[in-house]
């Protein structure tokens, strides 16, 4: 059910903005896939220990040259024999130090656009899958980002994820219902931002009494909770239309858009309201704000976000080109 999944990861997120993305990289962007394109035998292998918990899944798109441009993608697969052997890298992988298997956008035809690209299930051992860099980041340090590496991988003929040649509607599809998971998570870490700033205001004493008494501080809080109602009712849109099977595209790319910049707003303001106790690691806002700048980046940029709901918008003009 997408709408308690988008429950779950905010609630998970509101107290690690690490563990939310985790689960969320996990059933969103590995998960799903296999679920929706892959063959019975695929989803008989993969699907139960990813759903049991045995294993952890990650999804392998970003280039150092392909980000924004998910078509750019130049890691290659050539079809050898009865096996696929794939070369190139991958780049802040979430999730990729840990997973037993992720799922890879690979180049399989000469076509340089994403007609060219094909998805493949690569399981954590296969022979030339290597990990490289763990990134070092600003927040959600709970959570690796790494470097995937390709080798001569070798998988079986049989892990090609979908039609060949359909890679790139693969990795789209996946990144609609990844939106919705990120998009939670942001809401998570505005909420606990809120919360936190709720109770500090009701304790802190200014001037002789609580600073939630000042007009300043209730009218930030009050913003807050604006804010973060309604970036969550536009996730929990995005979640029914994806549970009832409408097209939900547009409206995924809008709460993943506001959610995020709700997030780093209320963080801002949440630091404020703490003052100089905002700004030191003995109090959680501190965390909120590293955290919460990430959700505008990944799965798709705030820039890409309102390119996607644009599009939509202007279908019928674009169409016409």
């Amino acid at each position: 059910d997408p709408l308690c999944y988008a429950i779950a990861i905010e609630e998970l997120s509101a107290a690690s903005a690490a563990v939310g993305v985790i689960v969320s990289a996990h059933n969103s962007l590995c998960v799903s896939p296999i679920a929706k394109f892959g063959t019975d035998a695929q989803k008989e292998k993969y699907l139960k220990p990813l759903a049991s918990g045995k294993m952890l899944g990650c999804l392998g798109l970003t280039e150092p040259s392909a980000g924004s441009d998910a078509a750019a993608v130049k890691t290659k697969a050539e079809l050898k024999g009865d096996k696929w052997v794939l070369n190139g890298t991958k780049l802040f992988i979430t999730n990729g130090k840990e997973a037993g298997v992720a799922v890879i956008i690979a180049r399989t035809e000469n076509d340089p656009g994403h007609r060219g690209l094909s998805a493949f299930i690569v399981p954590k051992d296969a022979p030339g899958f290597s990990l490289g860099k763990q990134e070092e980041k600003l927040g959600i340090h709970g959570s690796s980002t790494m470097e995937l590496i390709f080798e001569n991988c070798e998988i079986p003929k049989d892990h090609l994820l979908g039609e060949r040649g359909k890679g790139f509607g693969v990795a789209m599809y996946t990144l609609d219902g990844g939106r919705i998971g990120i998009a939670a998570q942001a809401v998570g870490i505005a909420r606990a931002a809120y919360e936190a700033s709720v109770s500090f205001a009701k304790e802190r004493v200014q001037f002789g009494k609580p600073i939630a008494s000042f007009q300043a501080i209730q009218w930030m809080v009050a913003n807050m909770a604006v804010e973060i109602d309604a970036a969550r009712l536009l996730v929990w849109r995005a979640a029914w239309m994806k549970k009832e099977k409408l097209p939900y595209s547009q409206e995924s790319a809008m709460a993943k858009l506001y959610a995020a910049e709700v997030a780093q707003k209320v963080v801002v303001d949440a630091v404020q309201v703490h003052g100089g106790y905002g700004y030191v690691k003995d109090y959680p806002v501190e965390r909120y704000y590293r955290d919460a700048k990430i959700t505008s980046i990944y799965e798709g940029t705030s820039e890409v976000q309102r390119i996607v709901i644009a599009n939509n918008i202007f279908r019928d003009v674009l169409k016409g080109k």
